[in-house]
């Protein structure tokens, strides 16, 4: 790229920027609306600057065999991080993007091209019309980066859309959510409760500092019907400079305590971030 300066630009959405890191020759932060949305290093795609999605990739590293292509979906675009990274990790994955801000997409394609060959197809839609338009039993994984501002919309929340993420997955496929939440944790345990009524297996991945109910922050969700290997993603995440745990089995449905699935008519958008949680500058 030759120019190294900030792009602004108004999207379907809200008013995205593109800033240069300095201290990377081709490396990007995204924000929309000043809520940072993703970081690409052009140059070298399976660096992960943001910790949540380093636990996604830790989990992705995991889910199966090295090196070995997947089918992946992937709702929420931003600036196609984690496509790029399965990419360079898993050459051969066959990706799709779900993105609802047309705009928002023709600037990361314009600015941050995609490498040539990399198996990613890109569509303009609604998450969620996306997902019910799919086939079964049609992806290896499924991933959930939808937040509309800061906000993971209403409809992306309720049992039924987890019931829809379950069965275009194959049977041994992995669902991952990244979403946001504080202490007591309603929203949070709400999802987790959807995911507990489709799914056999969970893990939530969080800073011990999120979990004691000291900030608000990321949590990365794992479901599947088979065992995640939760030892794995365990040592890695505990390894971070952001050293996150691992809950699972009783620990989990400790936490999950009595929260109930959430219908669609009962169904609302993630908490809204306290100031100066997320924001840049």
């Amino acid at each position: 790229m030759s120019e190294a300066i900030p792009v602004t630009r108004a999207v379907d959405h809200g008013t995205a920027k593109l800033m240069p890191d300095v201290d990377r020759e081709r490396a990007w932060l995204l924000t929309v609306d000043g809520a940072p949305q993703s970081y690409v290093d052009l140059d070298e795609p399976t660096y992960l600057e943001f910790e949540y999605a380093r636990r996604l990739g830790y989990v992705l590293d995991t889910v199966a065999e090295e090196g070995l292509g997947l089918d992946v979906v992937h709702l929420g675009g931003g600036a196609l991080t984690l496509p790029r990274y399965l990419a360079a990790t898993r050459p051969g994955s066959r990706q799709d993007v779900v993105e609802a801000d047309r705009g928002l997409l023709e600037l990361v394609v314009e600015h941050l091209p995609l490498p040539e060959g990399s198996g990613v197809a890109l569509h303009t839609a609604d998450a969620r019309a996306w997902l019910e338009a799919a086939p079964d039993d049609s992806a290896d994984v499924l991933i959930a980066d939808v937040f509309g501002g800061s906000r993971v919309p209403a409809h992306l929340t309720s049992l039924a859309y987890a019931r829809e993420a379950e069965r275009v997955l194959r049977p041994g496929g992995v669902y991952l959510a990244n979403l946001a939440d504080a202490a007591p944790f309603g929203f949070l345990r709400s999802q987790l409760a959807n995911l507990a009524a489709v799914f056999e297996e969970l893990a939530l991945i969080a800073e011990p500092g999120v979990l004691r109910g000291r900030r608000f922050g990321n949590a990365v969700l794992v479901a599947s019907h088979r065992p995640v290997d939760t030892a794995a993603v365990a040592r890695l995440t505990a390894a971070d400079v952001f050293p996150a745990r691992v809950e699972h089995g009783p620990a989990l449905r400790d936490f999950i305590g009595a929260a109930q699935p959430v219908g669609d008519s009962d169904a609302v958008p993630s908490p809204e971030p306290p100031d100066g949680a997320f924001g840049i500058g």
